[in-house]
């Protein structure tokens, strides 16, 4: 079977389908798709990480070459969405252990997606109160790199209540609940990686 069709087949519909050419011991399209994603995603972070750090100047350093560097502050609702989005992957969890007993993870699952809500609605509160101290894209380049990385990062959030609504429906027995809550699992699970690692990145700096 060529690449195409393995990425283009649904696998969570068709489990197990083409023994024949051997796609039992082939992990589902799905998979491969998310793993590659996950890849371009690392990618993407990573460039932005790098821009950060060559405008800060030097890692650890308050103020780079070129000036006007400010720490931004810490509120307490940074923390506050953290550990949202920690107990968003928790839930996620949770979901994706009941799924693979054979047991309907709606709570878990809907738990899950709601938690993904509230740490969108954080982030924008989160931008309100660093604006409200002072902290503006304009003349503020640690602010201005953080709404950027803490914007993309809610676009993936985004991408990820996208795959909790697909994952709706197998809830009430239709296509392979299993496996879609498994992959949105994980998802999830990359996204708390990424922000604690952006997380770092800010506090360290």
């Amino acid at each position: 079977m060529s690449l195409v069709s393995r990425l283009t087949e649904k696998s969570w519909e068709t489990p197990g389908a083409h023994p024949a050419a051997g796609g039992g011991d082939r992990p589902p399209a799905a998979k491969v798709v998310l793993v590659l994603y996950f890849g371009v995603a690392a990618v993407l972070f990573g460039l932005v990480t790098s821009a950060y750090l060559m405008r800060m100047g030097m890692p650890g350093m308050a103020h780079g070459p070129m000036g006007g560097w400010r720490p931004l502050s810490e509120p307490p609702l940074l923390w506050g969405n953290t550990l949202t989005l920690f107990l968003a992957s928790f839930a996620w969890e949770g979901a994706r252990i009941t799924a693979r007993r054979g047991y309907g993870p709606h709570m878990w699952t809907l738990a899950a997606g709601l938690l993904g809500i509230i740490f969108l609605i954080g982030q924008v509160l989160l931008w309100r109160v660093l604006v409200a101290a002072g902290h503006g894209l304009r003349g503020d380049p640690a602010a201005a790199f953080f709404y950027l990385i803490t914007a993309l990062h809610g676009v993936h959030v985004l991408g990820g209540l996208y795959f909790w609504v697909r994952a709706l429906p197998g809830l009430a027995g239709r296509g392979n609940a299993a496996l879609r809550v498994q992959l949105t699992a994980t998802y999830w699970h990359f996204l708390l990686f990424v922000w604690l690692l952006m997380l770092g990145l800010f506090v360290a700096t």
